[in-house]
């Protein structure tokens, strides 16, 4: 059974008449389309007699290209059809009277869509604050912290390129100190990633920042780990969550983050451009706002989300990507990627010219891969991946890491995965 459009737009009719209309019945109104939104998907996957049948009803609900097969799901992911149409929903309400139904209705979903957020980042909603996009989120706890000169903090060479130039920019501006830790990664040794980061901490630290999973090679980091070690000495802990945040199932404060930021536009498969903000109860009042709105030392998470005018679209359509990520189940979602990772690395890491640049075990690595050809270039790897077999996939030369980024998802077949180790292979045996 495919997911067709008309069932999945079943329920938003209800949105558009009665309590709706009027701003005191928005919140009930929302929250019972939350509850109509995640009732009708449930309602459209069959019982599954076995695993890939259930798979193949999940790649139904994505408008999946015909012309591509797309392994780059690390740099963004699509949304289910039933997010996209929700997105297109709230976007034609919101254009029917701009300034009624974006800032009376639309608005007043926040608070409802924060407690659902909340179930599933295991923390309190009044630390939740939503924005456009993990960058947005950790650099408002960057330009945010209280540092001064020769204060320090300790960061990797393999963190992702917009935080490490934010943190470069406040070195430039406020003369504070960056401290370094540089791996070769795989490394499958909760110790050897720990005291490599613990070396770094002393007197000047006041904080460290954890990318939680690489994005160049899907690296998990022990961040809970790391995390103690830092609390211990009084430092501040920042984590990077973007690539793990709905592809590994945690809750936010397991961690032992003090600040957390996410794109929910990659594996929550939520629309492009929406974003998480974690800030623990404690620390809000001292990290100050990107966007300046009242009171910045305010205790309340909501002074995070100033952002003028915004796609209400957008933010409100999260919910049914949730609505999504609960009906497929966290610990089910993220046997499947790891799976599939799993899958085509298997079947390409005893040839002798293949060079696997991303964990195998479980403990370390999820959906994201990295695979290399000796002496052969990543950027020649991905143009003949695509040329030959029209898949998708991106080249990585970064610190330490040289290869081919491969990421799957949820939709993902196996035949698609038996031509990406055919493409390997042959690429492999070239001259």
């Amino acid at each position: 059974m495919t997911m067709h459009r008309r069932s999945a737009l079943q329920w938003f009719g209800s949105l558009t008449a009665g309590t709706l209309l009027q701003p005191s019945g928005t919140l009930k109104a929302l929250g019972n389309s939350y509850d109509k939104s995640k009732f009708q998907m449930e309602q459209l996957i069959k019982p599954c007699e076995n695993e890939e049948d259930f798979w193949h009803q999940i790649r139904q609900a994505y408008s999946v290209s015909s012309s591509i097969i797309n392994l780059n799901n690390g740099g963004v992911s699509p949304q289910p059809r039933v997010v996209q149409e929700a997105v297109e929903f709230y976007n034609r309400l919101s254009n029917e009277a701009p300034s009624y139904y974006m800032w009376r209705i639309l608005d007043q979903g926040r608070e409802p869509l924060r407690e659902k957020m909340a179930k599933i980042a295991g923390c309190h909603a009044d630390e939740l604050a939503f924005n456009r996009n993990s960058s947005e989120a950790l650099e408002t706890i960057i330009f945010g912290l209280r540092l001064n000169a020769g204060d320090e903090v300790v960061l990797t060479k393999q963190d992702y390129p917009n935080m490490i130039n934010a943190w470069k920019q406040r070195a430039h501006r406020d003369g504070i100190g960056l401290k370094w830790v540089n791996f070769n990664f795989p490394i499958q040794e909760d110790d050897e990633i720990v005291n490599a980061f613990a070396r770094e901490f002393n007197s000047k630290t006041k904080i460290v920042q954890i990318t939680h999973m690489i994005n160049w090679n899907g690296q998990l980091l022990p961040s809970k780990k790391i995390a103690d070690k830092a609390h211990a000495l009084g430092i501040e802990v920042l984590v990077d969550g973007a690539h793990s945040f709905a592809h590994i199932p945690y809750a936010i404060p397991d961690l032992g983050a003090d600040y957390f930021g996410a794109s929910l536009h990659k594996w929550l498969s939520a629309p492009f451009g929406s974003g998480l903000l974690y800030v623990n109860k404690s620390k809000i009042s001292k990290l100050y706002p990107l966007f300046a709105g009242g009171d910045p030392e305010s205790t309340d998470i909501r002074k995070y989300e100033n952002l003028g005018t915004r796609s209400f679209a957008i933010e409100q359509a999260i919910g049914n990507a949730i609505d999504f990520y609960e009906m497929i189940g966290a610990e089910r979602k993220f046997n499947r990627l790891y799976e599939l990772q799993h899958y085509w690395t298997e079947r390409v890491k005893d040839h002798p010219n293949v060079q696997i640049n991303h964990p195998m075990d479980k403990h370390y690595s999820g959906a994201l891969g990295n695979v290399g050809i000796k002496n052969k270039k990543p950027e020649d790897l991905a143009s003949f991946l695509f040329e030959a077999y029209k898949i998708h996939c991106v080249a990585i030369n970064w610190e330490n890491i040289h290869g081919v980024r491969i990421t799957p998802n949820v939709y993902t077949t196996k035949a698609e995965l038996d031509k990406l180790v055919k493409g390997i292979l042959e690429f492999a045996d070239s001259k």
